[in-house]
C-alpha cells in the first residue's frame, strides 16, 4: 500500500467531502431505457405556445403539426400567468383544449412545468423570490430565469402549483413526459440574493459541521479572513471584493449552486412522481455549455436531455462557411455526455434556423439542419424537438425561425428539412434490427473521456493563464477520439472504468488517494490510462499537497513533475516527437522519467530543452501515458493518442477534421461538417439507405452492413 502513505495525513481531511458528495445526489441512477420502445428509433417532436396565439389559430396549427409528420409537440412552460391568473385560482381549460385537439390528431403531448416565469402577482407581493446579480441588482419581472432557487417563499409557491398541474393530469394518458423548468441555468450567471446567501451557510455548515473545520480548508488564516461563526459566511463575489476571494470558498460556492437547482428540480419531482403515472417519464433541458449547472449530478431525475443551438456567430466552425453549421463536435459531445448520465438522453431543444439572440445569426447552411438531426439519431438521442413550430410575431423571440414561417402555414426552409427528416426515418424503420450488435471493429476502439465539474470550476477560477480553457483542453483529446472514428462515452469518475480500452482524463487538477488507487488498477488490468496537463496537483478542496508537486501520481506516472511552464501568446515552445515539431504555448508540465519509464516527446527549445514533454510506461498489463504540454492545434494530442492506440494493438480511422460516423441500432450514420466532400468507406455489400457514398458538406449518409 505504498501508493497510500503520502495521503495518510490527509484521509481525515478528504473523507468528509467525498461523503458529502456521495449524500448530495451523485449516485448513479437507472437507465430510462423503458420510456422508449428502440424500434421506435427517434421521434421529432415541437414546441408550441397555445397561449401565446388566438385561440381560432389552435386546430389549424396542430393540425398542421401533425401534417407535417411530428410526433409529439410540447405545452406550458412559459404558461404560470395562465396557469394560474390569480393566486390559488388554476385554470386548466384552455391547457385541456389544447391538449385535446393534440390528442385528435395524434400528437403526444410532454407537459412542463412552468417554474422558470412567475407571473407578476407573485412578483409584486413577494420580491423576496427575485435572484440578486453579481453587481448587487435584483432581477425583475419582465423576463424568465429571473427568480432565486434558493427562496423558501418561491418553493412553496411551485410546489403548489406543481401539485395542481400533477393532480389535474394525474392519469392523463395523453401525456407521454414531462419537463421539469426550462434551461434552469440563470444563463452563466449566479444568484447572490439573500435567499441564496442563508442557503448557502447552511450548505457550508452541514459540509464542514464546524467552523474551524472551514477555516481550515479555506484558508482563511490568510489576510485574517477567518471566520468565527458560520453567520458571518457571505457567497464569494469577485465584484464585492477588492482582491480575489479563497478559490476554495468560490468551488464550494459553484458545487452549492449546481446542487441547489438540482434540488430545486427535486422538489418537483417527488411531488409529480406522487400523482402521475409511472410509465411517464420525467426530466429537464439544460446547456452544455458553460453554465453554473452540472448535468451529471442530476441523477434525481429519469433523465436529463440538452439543448442545442449551433449557429448563433459563436462557433466558427471548420472552413469559410463553417460558421454556417457548427462544429462537429458540439452535438456530438453533448450526445455521449447525457447520454452516459444514466444511459438515456434526448434533444428537447434543438435550433430550427436562425435565431434572435446571437452574437450573429447567419442562416445556416442548406442542408444542416437535416445534418443536425441525423447527428442526434446517430448519438442514440431517443427523441428531438426543434424550438420552435411557429415563428413569434410579437415578444421577446421576434426574428427566432420556426418550422411554420409568419404567415402561420407555409414551413420555413429549416421546416422543409424536418419534413424530410420525419420521412427518411420512417423509410429506415423496416430495416431496424431489435437484436443488431455493435460490430466488434468499432467497439474496440471504445473510449471514454472523464469530464469533471469540479475541476472546471476550479481552472475557471484559477486559468493561471488567460489562454487556459479546461474544455478546450478536454475537446482536443475527444475531437481525436472522433476523428479515429472511435466510439466514445463522456463519463464522470463514479462509472467503471474496465469496460474501456482506452481512459483520458484531461487536466485532472483535483483528485484523492482512491482515484489514483482505482487508475492503478484499471491500468494494472489491462486498460490504457492517458493523463495531461495540470493532473495531480491539489486535493479535493483545491488545497496544494503539503508534498512534492503534484506527487500523489508520481508513482503512477513513473515521473516527477518538477515544474511547469506558461508563456505569453507571442512566444511560441515547440515540442518534438517522431522527428515532427509542434507548437504549444499555453500549459506545459516539465517531466522527470524514472528508469522503465519511455520519452515519447521532448521540449526543444526554452531554459529546458531535452527534457521530456510526453512520457509512456507499461504497468501490469496497460500503460499510462502522460502529456505535458497542451496545444491549441490538438496536433500533438491527436498524435499521443494514435500511438496509445497502436501500443495497444487498436486499429484507428483517420477521418478527416468536421466528418464523424456513429454506430447506433445497427445503422451507420455519416454526417460533414467540413469543407470537403469525403469518399465514405462504405463496404460494396452494405446498403445505403439515405444518401451516397459521397458526403458533401452538411450532408449525411446512412447504411447498414
Amino acid at each position: 500500500m505504498y501508493l497510500l502513505k503520502p495521503f495518510r495525513k490527509l484521509i481525515k481531511a478528504v473523507l468528509p467531502a467525498v461523503l458529502f458528495g456521495m449524500l448530495s445526489g451523485t449516485a448513479l441512477a437507472q437507465s430510462a431505457d423503458k420510456f422508449f420502445p428502440k424500434s421506435d428509433l427517434m421521434p421529432i417532436g415541437s414546441y408550441y405556445y397555445p397561449e401565446q396565439w388566438p385561440h381560432e389559430y389552435w386546430a389549424r396549427d396542430i393540425k398542421k403539426m401533425a401534417e407535417v409528420g411530428f410526433d409529439f409537440t410540447h405545452f406550458g412552460e412559459f404558461a404560470w400567468a395562465f396557469i394560474e391568473p390569480e393566486e390559488g385560482k388554476f385554470d386548466f381549460a384552455w391547457l385541456d383544449e389544447a391538449v385535446e385537439l393534440a390528442h385528435k390528431n395524434g400528437v403526444r403531448v410532454i407537459m412542463c412545468t412552468s417554474s422558470p416565469t412567475p407571473p407578476a402577482w407573485l412578483a409584486i407581493k413577494h420580491p423576496e423570490i427575485l435572484m440578486v446579480n453579481e453587481l448587487g441588482v435584483t432581477m425583475q419581472h419582465g423576463s424568465r430565469q429571473h427568480i432565486s432557487w434558493s427562496s423558501p417563499v418561491y418553493r412553496e409557491y411551485v410546489s403548489k402549483m406543481v401539485t395542481a398541474v400533477a393532480k389535474h393530469y394525474a392519469n392523463d394518458k395523453r401525456i407521454w413526459g414531462w419537463q421539469l423548468d426550462n434551461e434552469p441555468s440563470h444563463y452563466g450567471q449566479y444568484d447572490y440574493s439573500p435567499a441564496a446567501q442563508e442557503s448557502f451557510r447552511r450548505w457550508v455548515k452541514n459540509k464542514y459541521q464546524n467552523i474551524d473545520t472551514l477555516n481550515k480548508v479555506w484558508g482563511t488564516a490568510f489576510w485574517s479572513i477567518r471566520y468565527s461563526s458560520f453567520d458571518q459566511i457571505r457567497i464569494p463575489n469577485p465584484k464585492e471584493l477588492i482582491a480575489q476571494p479563497s478559490p476554495h470558498a468560490v468551488l464550494d460556492f459553484k458545487r452549492f449552486s449546481s446542487d441547489e437547482v438540482t434540488d430545486f428540480l427535486g422538489l418537483q419531482y417527488n411531488i409529480l412522481r406522487k400523482y402521475i403515472q409511472p410509465e411517464q417519464w420525467i426530466t429537464t433541458n439544460l446547456m452544455p455549455e458553460h453554465t453554473p449547472v452540472d448535468p451529471t449530478r442530476m441523477t434525481n431525475l429519469d433523465f436529463v436531455t440538452y439543448t442545442k443551438y449551433l449557429v448563433a456567430g459563436y462557433d466558427k466552425g471548420i472552413g469559410p462557411q463553417g460558421f454556417r453549421m457548427g462544429s462537429p463536435t458540439s452535438i456530438a459531445y453533448a450526445n455521449d455526455l447525457f447520454r452516459s448520465i444514466n444511459g438515456t438522453t434526448g434533444v428537447m431543444e434543438l435550433q430550427p434556423g436562425q435565431v434572435n439572440w446571437g452574437k450573429f445569426n447567419p442562416q445556416p447552411m442548406p442542408g444542416v439542419v437535416r445534418m443536425w438531426i441525423w447527428h442526434a439519431f446517430a448519438g442514440g438521442n431517443k427523441f428531438v424537438c426543434n424550438y420552435r413550430f411557429k415563428e413569434p410575431l410579437t415578444g421577446g423571440e421576434q426574428y427566432h425561425y420556426g418550422i411554420i414561417g409568419p404567415d402561420g402555414v407555409t414551413p420555413s426552409t429549416s421546416g422543409l428539412e424536418y419534413i424530410k427528416v420525419i420521412k427518411e426515418l420512417k423509410s429506415i424503420k423496416p430495416y431496424y434490427q431489435p437484436d443488431a450488435k455493435m460490430p466488434k471493429a468499432y467497439q474496440v476502439k471504445q473510449a471514454a473521456v472523464i469530464f469533471s465539474p469540479d475541476n472546471r470550476w476550479e481552472q475557471d477560477n484559477q486559468p493561471q493563464t488567460y489562454q487556459w480553457d479546461y474544455e478546450s483542453h478536454l475537446m482536443r483529446y475527444y475531437g481525436a477520439l472522433k476523428e479515429f472514428g472511435a466510439p466514445v462515452d463522456v463519463i464522470t469518475e463514479a462509472k467503471d472504468f474496465s469496460k474501456y480500452p482506452v481512459l483520458i482524463a484531461p487536466a485532472y487538477e483535483l483528485l484523492d488517494a482512491k482515484l489514483v488507487e482505482r487508475w492503478t488498477k484499471y491500468v494494472e488490468n489491462g486498460g490504457h490510462l492517458v493523463l495531461t496537463s495540470r493532473t495531480g496537483q491539489k486535493d479535493r478542496n483545491g488545497k496544494l499537497w503539503e508534498m512534492k508537486w503534484a506527487e500523489p501520481v508520481y508513482n503512477l506516472i513513473g515521473a516527477k513533475i518538477p515544474f511547469y511552464d506558461l508563456m505569453p501568446d507571442s512566444v511560441q515552445g515547440t515540442v518534438k516527437m517522431n522527428m515532427k515539431t509542434y507548437r504549444w504555448n499555453t500549459w506545459g508540465d516539465i517531466l522527470d522519467p524514472n528508469p522503465g519509464t519511455e520519452t515519447w516527446a521532448t521540449y526543444t527549445n526554452q531554459f529546458y530543452a531535452g527534457r521530456a514533454a510526453v512520457i509512456n510506461r507499461k504497468l501490469g498489463k496497460g500503460t499510462v501515458t502522460f502529456v505535458g504540454p497542451d496545444t491549441h492545434d490538438g496536433a500533438l494530442e491527436k498524435d499521443v493518442l494514435k500511438m496509445v492506440y497502436s501500443q495497444a494493438g487498436i486499429a484507428t480511422g483517420n477521418l478527416p477534421q468536421g466528418v464523424i460516423i456513429e454506430w447506433r441500432d445497427g445503422f451507420w450514420v455519416g454526417v460533414n461538417y467540413g469543407p470537403k466532400a469525403y469518399q465514405v468507406p462504405i463496404p460494396a455489400t452494405a446498403k445505403i439507405l439515405i444518401g451516397s457514398r459521397t458526403l458533401n458538406t452538411a450532408s449525411v449518409v446512412v447504411w447498414k452492413e
